[in-house]
């Protein structure tokens, strides 16, 4: 299952937004965790469990399985359409374990869950792993993720790469980050070509205005898919490794092109 670049958090609690949200991006995840106040968490399940967006377009964000909302939040989502799960702060395989049914995409965003990207992502359940800075900060004693000038700091980008990495090993699909500073698209449209580049399938937004910014940077540019089909048209005369346009290219090189071009506008 793929999403999409652009996937939109929504909160539970927000049926009204359940709709424009749906329109707006290519999946919704629709959350029953931090973007939902506790009081207000059986309203938010309530208000999922009657959603008629289409479920495969949809994905349903829980708390982490460690707490008590968790088992409230699987009774809702039973009794709902959906079948795609987000997990949060996911830490071990044993977190799976009710999750047999359901398309599972956990969220590394602990240093337990951090360092057992690997295992998560080769459990049969998982289609894709998805990373969090914030949290995973505040669970290292630290006090910003980023640094002044917006970028992140070295241990977020370890996660973030490592999580990267152990979703392609266990030929799962990965999802960025989210961008926190709504007003900042172009932080935003830096950090999904980064995304993007890297080998991310997407990056998950906050806010509507930040699709279309996630959307371009996931597009190959005019430029790069000329290029990839001029290059892959003289694979198809050139034997084993050749020389073109001035750079050597092998299968690796090639694959990057063929990539580009599933990712054409």
């Amino acid at each position: 299952m793929v999403l999409g670049p652009a996937i939109l958090f929504c909160p539970g609690d927000r049926p009204d937004r359940f709709g424009k949200a749906a329109m707006a991006a290519d999946a919704v995840i629709l959350d029953l965790e931090d973007g939902v106040a506790p009081s207000d968490k059986q309203a938010a399940r309530v208000a999922v469990a009657a959603s008629d967006l289409d479920p495969d377009r949809t994905v349903v964000r829980v708390n982490a399985a460690s707490t008590e909302e968790f088992a409230r939040d699987l009774e809702a989502v039973a009794s709902s359409g959906f079948r795609t799960i987000m997990l949060a702060k996911a830490e071990r395989v044993a977190d799976l374990e009710a999750l047999a049914e359901y398309s599972v995409i956990p969220i590394c965003e602990t240093p337990i869950g951090v360092e057992n990207a690997f295992a998560l992502a080769e459990q049969t359940p998982v289609i894709a792993l998805m990373w969090g800075a914030e949290d995973l900060v505040a669970a290292l004693g630290g006090r910003s993720s980023r640094t002044l000038d917006g970028r992140y700091r070295d241990v977020a980008r370890y996660a973030r790469a490592r999580v990267l990495v152990a979703a392609a090993a266990a030929g799962k699909q990965a999802y960025d980050a989210v961008h926190l500073d709504i007003a900042d698209l172009a932080g935003l449209r830096d950090e999904a070509e980064d995304g993007a580049a890297s080998g991310f399938i997407g990056t998950a937004c906050i806010h509507p205005s930040q699709v279309e910014t996630v959307r371009e940077a996931y597009r190959s540019s005019v430029e790069a898919v000329a290029w990839a089909e001029r290059v892959l048209a003289a694979a198809e005369i050139s034997a084993g490794v050749f020389a073109f346009e001035g750079r050597m290219v092998d299968e690796p090189v090639l694959k990057q092109a063929r990539r580009i071009l599933e990712r054409r506008g």
